[in-house]
């Protein structure tokens, strides 16, 4: 079975490294500022002990205020995995870092997000929608449509 790691020491090890990316923590996750989400994702893919080399998934949020954007990263070398939370705000173009350089397995996530609630993801190679048709207004599971 899968272990999953403690937050605030997952926290602590990222705010050595990167002082102001850590926003916040809970029992289940690391809410991080989505400027270092990138650099603060390569971390957690390359530092020896965590090696989070498989993303599991990520899943988008809106809370009308915000979009939080969570990801579940995993260590299949450790066994274990956690949760890292950034938030983008702004309903007119949301945009956060594109993790695709790191997990290829991001491609298609972050443009069924991008096609679904409207977040771009800066630097991702094929930004554009999966689901619906290139045609199609909106984006049917932000809160806002209509």
């Amino acid at each position: 079975m899968t272990t999953t790691l403690s937050p605030g020491d997952v926290a602590k090890q990222i705010s050595q490294r990167y002082s102001d990316a850590v926003i916040e923590i809970t029992d289940t996750a690391i809410l991080i500022n989505s400027q270092f989400l990138l650099d603060v994702a390569a971390f957690l893919k390359d530092t020896p002990g965590l090696e989070f080399d498989y993303l599991t998934h990520i899943t988008a949020v809106d809370y009308f205020e915000y979009f939080e954007l969570i990801y579940q990263f995993t260590s299949i070398k450790h066994n274990h995995t956690v949760l890292l939370k950034t938030r983008c705000h702004g309903r007119e173009n949301p945009t956060v870092p594109s993790v695709v350089s790191l997990w290829q397995g991001a491609n298609h996530q972050e443009r069924e997000i991008y096609d679904l609630m409207g977040i771009s993801f800066e630097g991702h190679p094929n930004m554009k929608r999966i689901v619906l048709w290139d045609g199609f207004q909106g984006h049917p599971l932000r809160k806002d449509y209509l």
